[in-house]
């Protein structure tokens, strides 16, 4: 098993001894309309256990907050403060080079975490030798095309993050389909005035598609991951 929680410390030397890849998932605590506030931790904690298994890769566990200020108003929506969020990043990229690993990859599962992808270039200047690649998944360029050949309305919290896996029991979903919302609008938005703009959540689309759908999505996602973590590391 790849998950470091599988894993004790002398197995983790011992893998060192051979490699020097793993994987970082980042998240957020966060509304998702009627979906789980964990969507951006589930999804790409789960897609990077699931690329990096037959790799042997170890993944380590997912930082559950990131950075969300405009969705203060929603109740369970939880922000770190940029300076904040990148002190973290930099501690745990510290960490794990001093460790020894050398090629890590970052696994994106949030958009508003976006300045620690431009942190990164920064850290890795500061440490030569170590290589940090940062993957926003979801519009990765394998996925975006998948996304878009299914259906090209989709955003936050509609149906492109409708997966079994981010379904909540018992919460039925509605119908029909949300026009997009005017990104420029939203952006200007203080998070009350963000919340009675959006409403629910999903920024547009529709809130569900078959599993079908998502389950082609989700395997191209593992395959551009898999293939992230396996090459493309040397010059």
């Amino acid at each position: 098993m790849t998950p470091i929680e599988r894993q004790n410390w002398m197995q983790v030397e011992q893998y060192l001894q051979r490699d020097d890849r793993c994987v970082l998932p980042l998240g957020s605590t966060e509304q998702h309309a009627y979906l789980s506030l964990c969507v951006d931790n589930i999804l790409p904690e789960r897609l990077a256990r699931e690329a990096a298994a037959p790799l042997g890769v170890p993944v380590f566990p997912v930082v559950p907050y990131g950075v969300t200020p405009y969705f203060r108003a929603y109740p369970g929506s939880v922000t770190l403060r940029v300076s904040t969020y990148l002190a973290v990043v930099r501690d745990l990229l510290d960490g794990l080079h001093e460790q020894g690993f050398r090629r890590i990859l970052i696994v994106n599962g949030h958009g508003g975490n976006s300045p620690a992808q431009g942190f990164v270039g920064e850290w890795m200047a500061d440490h030569p030798g170590t290589r940090v690649k940062f993957h926003n998944w979801w519009n990765a360029p394998q996925v975006w095309a998948q996304v878009q050949a299914t259906d090209p309305n989709a955003s936050h919290a509609s149906w492109m993050e409708n997966f079994p896996w981010t379904r909540l029991d018992g919460v039925t979903l509605p119908g029909g389909e949300k026009a997009p919302a005017d990104l420029n609008v939203l952006r200007l938005l203080a998070p009350q005035e963000l919340r009675a703009y959006l409403g629910e959540g999903n920024y547009g689309g529709r809130f569900q598609r078959p599993d079908a759908d998502m389950q082609a999505i989700w395997d191209v996602a593992v395959s551009e991951t898999r293939a992230l973590l396996d090459g493309g590391w040397s010059l």
